[in-house]
């Protein structure tokens, strides 16, 4: 069963009640973020990268630890490259049923596994990769509060196009062309799942938002915006 049309709804209610989550940035502004979960994979992320390279768009990624130790020169290929990487824990497993001591323990391992692929300090992964991503989005209020003691930042999404699914790139891309505006927090995925489509959809995608006018920034240019008091409470 596919939930695309609940998720603009479930943004809607959700964005107010969590206000310290980044769901989208700048309404009034015409910048976007375009995100990818689950990778870094052998295949789709180069072929991704590929893509991106061409008309010069710079994403923001949000890795499995699992699979960013399998790729390592694929997920230095994304850093070297100057996108953003955020953490979506080392397994693909929802943070509400690990214990406290396991879901810090998938943070850390995850930006430890960065640390070694991309040939930065451990030190200086903790301060650059700790926005966090739950996967499948779940989250509850005590994981929130664990990210603000451990020093993560929490980021959602404002558009969810189910391409998990693989409803094929032409309704992935009209998903998403109907649901972007000015602040938008896209996410698409470049691992096991989704990912086999993640090329073709963002060769199709981006140049069009490009022609609607959208610029294209990181989640920390989102980051930024809320912290200069752009985005709305």
């Amino acid at each position: 069963m596919q939930f695309a049309p609940v998720y603009p709804v479930l943004y809607r209610l959700l964005k107010p009640t969590f206000s310290a989550c980044l769901w989208a940035g700048d309404v009034t502004s015409k910048t976007i973020a375009l995100t990818f979960d689950d990778g870094p994979h052998p295949q789709h992320t180069l072929q991704l990268l590929q893509v991106l390279d061409r008309y010069q768009v710079t994403a923001s990624f949000f890795w499995l630890g699992v699979c960013v130790n399998r790729s390592p020169d694929v997920a230095q290929a994304v850093w070297q490259r100057g996108h953003w990487v955020g953490l979506h824990g080392y397994q693909h497993r929802l943070f509400p049923r690990l214990s406290v001591s396991e879901l810090r323990q998938s943070l850390e391992q995850t930006q430890a596994a960065i640390a070694q692929a991309c040939h930065i300090s451990i030190a200086d992964a903790q301060q650059r990769v700790r926005d966090v991503r739950p996967p499948v989005g779940v989250f509850t209020p005590q994981t929130l509060a664990y990210f603000r003691q451990w020093n993560y930042r929490p980021v959602m999404w404002s558009v969810v196009p189910e391409d998990w699914l693989r409803p094929g790139v032409a309704v992935t891309v009209q998903r998403v062309l109907a649901q972007t505006q000015n602040g938008s927090l896209i996410v698409l995925h470049d691992g096991y799942y989704g990912g086999q489509d993640v090329a073709a959809i963002a060769d199709q995608l981006i140049p069009r938002l490009l022609q609607q006018g959208y610029q294209f920034v990181t989640v920390d240019q989102l980051w930024q915006q809320k912290i200069n008091g752009l985005l709305p409470r």
